[in-house]
Formats: structure tokens, C-alpha cells, sequence
């Protein structure tokens, strides 16, 4: 699985642009947290079990980018969570789930 790196600010105007025609999935990820680790890797799996790979993924390290954590909160009107993820469609944020809520089937059903 390749993620793509949310590491600018910039990003979340491209995110918001390329949303509008394909759904986005923001990863957000905390290198120091076991159960943020677990939740990656579990992720990680089933992305590789259902073939998503035309569904892109951005990941965030929160550890290196609270700026842009904190950021991507305020743009999409969702409080901070890790780890979390954030779908992304026509700009807006339309599902987030955090810890062991985090259902890439669940977020698939939802487009």
C-alpha cells in the first residue's frame, strides 16, 4: 500500500481539489501510540485485501505535522483524534472515524 504524504499546508487545497471528482481518505497516525499503530496496520490489510489501490490516502504523521493536524481540523470541522480517518468528497469532510471505529469497508460503503 502506498500512502501518499500530507506534509503541507498546500495539500489540502489539492486534496480539496481532486475530491471533487474521486473520494480522498486522510490517515491521520501517531508513531508514539500503540493502539494508533494497530489501527494503521489493520487498515493497511484490509486496503490490500479489497484492492482499493485507486482509492488515494493521505498520510499524516502527527508527531512531525501537528500544525497541519491541527489544520486539517479546523478545515473540515472535525475535533483532533488519533489515529483517525477523514473521507474527503467535493471538499468536505462526510464521514471521520477514530481508533478501532476505523472501517475502511465502512468508509468504502459510503460512495
Amino acid at each position: 500500500m502506498k500512502m501518499l504524504e500530507l506534509n503541507t499546508q498546500n495539500q489540502l487545497s489539492e486534496i480539496d481539489n481532486l475530491s471533487a471528482t474521486n473520494p480522498i481518505i486522510i490517515f491521520k497516525h501517531s508513531t508514539r501510540c500503540s493502539i494508533s499503530s494497530a489501527a494503521l496496520n489493520r487498515f493497511e490489510k484490509i486496503y490490500a485485501n479489497e484492492n482499493a489501490t485507486d482509492l488515494p490516502v493521505y498520510y499524516l504523521d502527527l508527531i512531525k505535522h501537528r500544525d497541519i493536524s491541527n489544520l486539517v481540523a479546523s478545515h473540515y470541522g472535525v475535533e483532533h483524534q488519533s489515529p483517525q480517518t477523514l473521507l474527503i468528497q467535493n471538499g468536505k469532510c462526510t464521514h471521520n472515524a477514530s481508533h478501532f471505529e476505523i472501517d475502511l469497508e465502512e468508509i468504502m460503503g459510503k460512495f
